[in-house]
C-alpha cells in the first residue's frame, strides 16, 4: 500500500481546530488607493491596526509599471527616459581636436605638478 507524505490516514490536509478567522482571513481590513499618472486606481489592503507610517506612500502600478501615490489630485510623475542614442549621436557629441588637446595638456600639466616635475 501506497502512502504520501506524513498524512494521517482519515484527515485532510489544513483541517483543525483553527477556523478561518484564526487564520486571518476574516481580519479587519483597511482599502488603500492609489493612482498613477495615467489615472489608473489601484486598491491595496492593509491590517486595520496598521499604523499610518507603516503604509507606504508610492507603490508600483500594477496596471502601467508606473509609480502610484495616493493623492489622487497630484499623482506622481512619469520617470522621465532618455531615448535610444545611435552610434552617429554619440560620435556627433565628442570633442573637437582642440578641445582634445587641452584636455590632455592640462591632465600631463597635473600629473607633472604632482611629481615635481613642474
Amino acid at each position: 500500500m501506497a502512502t504520501g507524505g506524513n498524512a494521517i490516514r482519515g484527515t485532510r490536509v489544513g483541517a483543525g481546530p483553527m477556523g478561518e478567522q484564526d487564520h486571518g482571513f476574516h481580519a479587519e481590513r483597511v482599502a488603500i488607493s492609489y493612482w498613477d499618472a495615467l489615472g489608473n486606481e489601484t486598491v491595496r489592503y492593509f491590517a486595520a491596526g496598521i499604523p499610518d507610517e507603516e503604509i507606504p506612500e508610492v507603490i508600483d502600478s500594477p496596471h502601467s509599471g508606473l509609480p502610484a501615490g495616493r493623492d489622487k489630485e497630484n499623482p506622481p510623475a512619469v520617470a522621465k527616459t532618455e531615448p535610444y542614442k545611435t552610434h552617429l549621436a554619440y560620435v556627433k557629441e565628442r570633442r573637437t581636436e582642440e578641445e582634445a588637446e587641452a584636455l590632455l595638456g592640462d591632465a600631463l600639466q597635473q600629473l607633472r605638478e604632482r611629481r615635481g616635475e613642474g
